[in-house]
Parts: structure tokens; sequence; C-alpha cells
């Protein structure tokens, strides 16, 4: 069993990744800041033996006692409301942070994977996106603080593993949802989720004609898992390759949540949507070939899960 270091694990997905990884039997240190990430996500863990939380700033000089075998490094500002409100924080995060992240992996010659991201294809001009395609980024664009700073961050990855012969993994991680995720990250599940819920109106930009695809996250952490174990250095695609327009989306939440919220039509008036990608579909076919991996939940079922956790985290203001 390995001791396995996962940054930004206080959030919704690095929670959920600590918990796949103490029932398989391994120790693992949860190291977050809480700036997105949330002590909830990992309360329930407290106590446990194989189990030790660190408050720190992945930004900083990184210390951990003991051996760590494998670094997860999941800490970062992926939200457009916490990337458009904190653009030089979350390049640090992605510069400075994957650096100390990696610096940390050489001296203890773990194993490291990074939670990149399907941004870095940009808005694309290739469809669906395989791992082969550079990308259509804006550098400069409100977005590109956040596109940018996964794209250095698997260039550093890149680099540490060809100059300083690191083992490690890069993850590009596309729309996912699940119990945990932050009722105010500005994403359009938790958006609609929420005001579906709140029996307020559906807010769908422009004319819900953007697409997407999104996996569950019980699907992404068996991906992960399988990646961390496959020795594949390259980038894999993990995501749900199941493509919907944002409309449609929009009237599955507004069903699943008691269709008593309408959809409306909106131009938003600040930069959220500068270039937002218009579609946006994994192709998954290495993770198909190398991991043997598809995503097993299906969309509605998921939602449910989900559905039910907000309406526990929103209590009396859901109703």
């Amino acid at each position: 069993m390995s001791r396995i270091l996962i940054t930004g694990g206080a959030g919704f997905i690095g929670s959920h990744l600590a918990d796949r990884l103490l029932a398989a039997g391994h120790t693992v240190v949860v190291l977050d800041n809480l700036f997105t990430g949330h002590l909830r996500n990992i309360s329930h863990l407290a106590g446990h033996e194989r189990f030790r939380f660190i408050k720190h700033d992945v930004t900083e000089y990184i210390y951990v006692d003991g051996k760590v075998d494998v670094i997860l490094h999941l800490a970062s500002l992926p939200s457009p409301v916490d990337y458009l409100r904190e653009p030089i924080k979350t390049l640090k995060v992605g510069a400075l942070g994957t650096h100390k992240a990696l610096g940390l992996a050489r001296a203890h010659r773990a194993t490291f994977l990074l939670a990149s991201t399907s941004e870095v294809y940009g808005d694309p001009q290739v469809h669906p996106q395989p791992e082969s395609y550079w990308g259509n980024v804006n550098p400069i664009g409100p977005r590109g603080v956040y596109d940018e700073s996964k794209r250095f961050a698997e260039a550093m990855t890149m680099a540490y593993h060809r100059y300083h012969a690191i083992d490690t993994r890069i993850c590009r991680i596309f729309n996912t949802y699940g119990p945990r995720m932050r009722v105010d990250d500005g994403r359009v599940v938790t958006n609609f989720i929420a005001q579906g819920l709140r029996g307020h109106p559906l807010t769908v930009y422009d004319d819900g004609s953007r697409t997407r695809s999104f996996c569950y996250v019980s699907d992404l952490v068996e991906g992960m898992v399988r990646l961390l174990e496959s020795g594949e250095a390259d980038p894999v695609n993990l995501g749900n390759p199941t493509e919907m327009t944002v409309l449609d989306f929009a009237k599955t939440v507004q069903r699943l949540t008691g269709g008593k919220s309408e959809i409306v039509f909106v131009s938003p008036k600040d930069e959220r949507t500068k270039d937002d990608p218009h579609i946006r579909q994994p192709d998954v076919t290495r993770a198909r070939k190398i991991l043997r991996w598809d995503p097993v939940v299906g969309l509605e079922d998921g939602l449910q899960r989900t559905i039910e956790y907000f309406r526990t985290v929103l209590g009396a203001d859901a109703l």
C-alpha cells in the first residue's frame, strides 16, 4: 500500500479520490488551503488512522514528513467564478503550485499525477477533441488565466518527466459533476440545480446551443485510479463522450428538480462566456484502449444523486 498526497484534496474531486484510495487500503494525506475546498468534504475522514489533513498553500514550499509514494496534484481554481475573480492566484497555483508539487515528487521519487483539464483545448476547431489536438486558446482573454495555467502545468510536468525522470501522468478532465460540488461555483450543473431546487428560473446563456459532455464523479475517479496504475506518461482524456446542448441539459435538470422553474435565455453582462467553448466532447479512444475505461453512470442517475446532495446542503432555502 502507498502513502498518497492529494493537493486540493478537500475539494470536490479530491475528496472523492481520498475516499476511494483509503477504501483501497492506502494512506492518504490531503493538503489544501481551503480557498475553494471545504472541510465538510473530508470531515467524515477525521480520526481515520490512515488519513491526515494539512492546511497549506501549494504555492509555498511544501514539506511533508515521512515517505510520499504518490502525489495527485488537483489544487487549482477551476470554476469561472474563482478564476475571473482571482486571475493572478489562478496563474500562481497552476505555475508555482505545480512547480512546488513536482519538486516534492522529485525529492521523494514519487509518482506524480497532474489533474489537467479539457480547457487546454480552448474553443476547439477539432471535434471531438483527441489528446493530439493542440487547442485554440486565447492567451490574453479572461479565461486564459485558467487555460494557460493548466497548459503550463502540463509543460512543467513533461519537463520533469523528461529531465528528472519523474514518473508522471496527465489527466485531462472534462465536465464532471456529483455530490460535494460547491453550490456557488458558477458552473452550469450547479447553477441549474440550485435554481431548480429554489424554484428560480434556469438561466441559459445566449441561445443554449453550446454543447457539453457530463461525467459523474465516480466514473472520473475510476479513470484517474486506472491512469495512475497504467504507467502512461502522455495525456489521457477522461470524460463522458455523450454530448448534449446546454438547453437540453437545462430541460433535464428542470424535470428532475420538479419542473417548477421556467427556462430563460440571458446574455451575461460580465466576461463569463468570453472565449467560452462552443462545443465540448472528449475523444476517449486512448482511455478505452490504455485504461479499458468507459463511464458507466447514466446522466439521470448521476443527476439524481447530485440533486439529493444539493437538497441537503441548501436545506430550507431549497424549498
